[in-house]
């Protein structure tokens, strides 16, 4: 059943966490033009969000997103004023856990997310208004969640020019497992492996290596509490990296470059605001790029 959803005016935001994702977040939606309350307990985030036009402040309202690391999201909001009526989301790159966390506290106001994007940079610093465009970016749609929450949260995502996957917490963590965490640890074996060759291994490294190694960059905490938070999925994804590497190794190659030759063509679809549609729009590799009253544009593999 297509589910009523009515039309209201784009609520303010609230950013907890000025770091890259928060920050850049911040500043890309002061851009857009929407109305941005930013908190960190680190006063210079303060200072770089409100130098970007980021009000600061305590009261938060709208539409409030934790941008902290994932040990941190449970305490983010410890002193701070949230509205009773606030939708929650995250950024966090594991799901199930976050849900079970905050969805016990927060009950349907809570929408998780994860943006598929970001560097090995980290702090205010690494802060990029443009980091969020083009990206895919995770929108849990549970059961339980309540569709015009879910569309405030995919709208910040829309507004910074991210296009949104509508998904459930076990799918995403499912999926993440293969893209990211699994390609985090693989980074840090092969990183590993190429020191104990030596000297002459290292010296001779080159475009692949780095490829190979970038993501192992960034600060050794987020990746073992994103792996470790993810484990079972992740374990799993691993285990059939260890299976194809078991392949005659022709053979590996001739598959693996299959998939990375494979058309890259999109076909425009348009989807009525249903969870069963959209969520099987996620489900066939689709995203959602614009809201059109009580359906949704975006586009799918061809």
């Amino acid at each position: 059943m297509t589910l009523p959803v009515p039309t209201m005016q784009a609520p303010p935001v609230a950013v907890v966490g000025l770091g890259q994702l928060g920050g850049s977040l911040a500043a890309a939606l002061v851009a857009a033009g929407r109305t941005v309350t930013g908190w960190d307990t680190d006063p210079a985030a303060r200072d770089a969000a409100a130098a970007r036009g980021v009000s600061i402040g305590r009261a938060l309202s709208g539409v409030v997103v934790l941008a902290t690391p994932i040990p941190a999201l449970g305490t983010a909001l410890e002193g701070l004023d949230v509205a009773a009526d606030a939708t929650v989301t995250d950024l966090g790159s594991v799901k199930v856990p976050v849900l079970a966390d905050l969805g016990a506290r927060f009950g349907s106001r809570f929408v998780g997310g994860h943006p598929m994007c970001g560097t090995e940079r980290s702090g205010h610093a690494a802060t990029d208004p443009e980091l969020f465009r083009g990206a895919r970016w995770a929108v849990c749609l549970e059961p339980g969640t309540e569709l015009p929450r879910w569309l405030r949260v995919a709208e910040v995502a829309l507004a910074v020019g991210a296009s949104v996957v509508p998904v459930t917490a076990a799918e995403h963590d499912a999926a993440v497992a293969a893209v990211s965490h699994v390609p985090h640890l693989l980074a840090a074996a092969l990183a590993a492996a190429a020191a104990e060759a030596g000297p002459l291994a290292l010296g001779l490294a080159a475009g692949s290596f780095a490829s190979g190694t970038r993501v192992i960059g960034s600060d050794p905490g987020f990746v073992t509490a994103m792996v470790e938070g993810n484990a079972a999925p992740t374990t799993a994804a691993l285990d059939a990296v260890r299976a194809q590497l078991g392949r005659p190794w022709p053979e590996l190659v001739e598959a693996g470059h299959a998939v990375a030759a494979r058309p890259q063509g999109r076909r425009p679809v348009r989807v009525p605001l249903d969870r069963a549609a959209l969520l099987a729009l996620g489900r066939a590799g689709g995203a959602v790029e614009r809201r059109l009253a009580a359906f949704v544009e975006g586009s799918m593999p061809a």
